[in-house]
């Protein structure tokens, strides 16, 4: 018996319909918020590189790299209404993450990021689920 052939756990009133408000709307706020505030995180790494060191760390590949990154992260808070948004958001956590090459102020603040990035997917998970079993208030008006 696969995964799909179990049956669903409905909560006390039933799967209920449709919430009236969309939640995942909600999250999906919140995720570009998310984006918005690590892009403005990263772009402050170009004051680090800058700046520290005497500007060892201030090559043409590192300003290049944390600037696109920034501007991607602002440009994909955008765009978290497609379906394909999530490989895009866990793609730029990666992309960020190999910011410990330009220095490693950068990958420590990546990291800060993809445990926040884990626990929005986990909410974003359990809402869903809860929306399935028809546990959302919204589902019974």
């Amino acid at each position: 018996m696969s995964q799909h052939d179990e049956a669903v756990e409905y909560g006390p009133l039933g799967p209920g319909h449709a919430p009236v408000k969309d939640p995942m709307k909600g999250i999906r706020g919140v995720m570009a918020g998310t984006l918005v505030m690590e892009a403005i995180t990263i772009a402050l790494v170009l004051t680090v590189i800058l700046r520290v060191d005497n500007g060892v760390h201030w090559t043409t590949f590192n300003w290049v790299y944390v600037t696109v990154l920034a501007v991607a992260h602002l440009v994909a808070a955008f765009l978290q209404k497609y379906s394909w948004a999530i490989p895009l958001n866990i793609a730029l956590q990666v992309a960020a993450l190999l910011g410990f090459f330009v220095h490693y102020s950068m990958g420590f603040a990546a990291i800060i990021f993809v445990i926040v990035w884990a626990y929005l997917l986990y909410l974003r998970s359990n809402l869903i689920d809860r929306m399935k079993r028809g546990l959302l208030s919204t589902q019974h008006l």
